[in-house]
This record gives C-alpha cells, structure tokens and sequence, in this order.
C-alpha cells in the first residue's frame, strides 16, 4: 500500500542552491511554450547560455515546464540538473525540488552533503557561498513522516535505494512527491516535490557563506538579505 496522503499549506520551505548558478535565465523572460521554440531556433544555437537552458528542459514533458513567472530557471534547475547518483527520491534520470520546512533543516542538509564531498577528496578547507530560496506549496503529497516502522528505510542515512524505488513507484502513479523526517537533522522536515509547477512563490531570501577551516562543522555566515524577500 503506498503511504497516506496529506493535503498542505506550507509557507516559506526552505533550498539552499550554490551561488555560482545565476538567479535568472531565459526562462522568465518567455510566456509560451512556443516562445522557447522560436528563441532556440534564432538564437539559442549562437549562445551557450540560452542553448544550454533549453537542451536540458527537454528532458521534462512540455506540459511541465515552467516559464514566465520569477524564478522560472530555478525551478526547472532542480529537475533538470540531478546528480548522477539521484537523491533520497529522484533517479538520475530526473531531479526534484528538496527543501526543508525549516532553516536550520536545509543547513543541515548542505553541512552534511558538502562535508561528505570534502571528505571524499581528504580536503576540509573550503569555501562555498549558497543563496537560500523561499517556496510554498499547496496541495496534497504522500506523507511518509511517521514513526512507522515501514517506514525507517525509506529514512536510510546511508542508502537511497529503497527510497528511490519508493519514489519511482509514487512518480508513475502521479503522486505530487513526499513529505519526510529529515535524516540529517532529528526533528526536521522536508519536501520533495515532484512536479514543477507546484514550487509556486520562489523568491531568493538570503546569501550564507560556508566555510570548513579544518573540521567537518563549518562557519556559516549571512552575507545579505534580498530586500523584496
């Protein structure tokens, strides 16, 4: 049996993204599906930028995409671009939009992944910026958040194999994505949405720096708000 659903109304998750990716791309500045065809056929072929943007959102069936609305790139970002291992719940064959309810559940969430990184490489001096993205959600996911017992693998803290086959079965049969504990953080809740369309409302919040000077707890410092946040 797949697990119950919960209807939400959740304000302000919480994804934290590496700067480095830009905050606004091709995607906001269309209005139609149509629009993207036209700009790929034009131009997209003598700009890296634009063609990039565009070969990758192919990869999502046309009635997903998101566009012209703010922020439509980064919430593309998320499905377009998983890593080649997947997540907790999405192969790497398509991403998902994480996020944590709470602040301090998205910064464990980056302190955990970035160290298991900077260990990999036996290297613990790094500096990496993330700006911090708010998002709300309105609809009913599959809630896998309880302490019930079939529910502890999908919780793995060192396996995503269950989770994923769990994800992939929920994603065939057109559920919206999954509500869980947070592994890294006891208390914590987060979100994987699996479809674009339902991250509504994104809007940078916040800048942090990270910084790991030797051990695997690192400094974390606001570098700025974003004023319309």
């Amino acid at each position: 049996m797949p697990p119950s659903l919960t209807r939400i109304h959740l304000r302000d998750t919480h994804r934290l993204v590496p700067s480095r990716y830009p905050p606004v791309g091709i995607l906001e500045a269309v209005t139609s599906p149509g629009d993207l065809e036209a700009i790929f056929e034009l131009e997209g072929w003598t700009n890296d930028r634009i063609s990039g943007e565009l070969g990758i959102i192919q990869r999502i069936p046309r009635e997903e995409w998101v566009f012209g609305v703010p922020q439509a790139t980064v919430i593309m970002a998320s499905f377009c671009h998983p890593k080649p291992e997947g997540g907790r719940f999405n192969s790497s064959e398509r991403g998902a939009w994480y996020a944590g309810f709470e602040l301090d559940t998205a910064d464990a969430e980056v302190v955990y992944h970035r160290t298991k990184e900077l260990r990999e490489i036996n290297v613990l001096e790094a500096r990496v910026e993330m700006r911090l993205y708010l998002a709300d959600f309105k609809e009913q996911f599959h809630d896998i958040r309880s302490n019930d017992p079939e529910f502890s693998k999908f919780h793995d803290p060192d396996s995503y194999v269950d989770s994923q086959n769990l994800a992939q079965s929920l994603f065939v049969a057109r559920s919206n994505g999954i509500l869980y504990r947070c592994v890294r953080r006891p208390g914590g809740s987060c979100i994987a949405c699996f479809r674009p369309r339902l991250v509504t409302n994104v809007r940078p919040s916040a800048h942090f720096e990270y910084r790991w000077e030797g051990t695997p707890i690192p400094r974390i410092t606001r570098l700025g708000i974003y004023k319309d946040s």
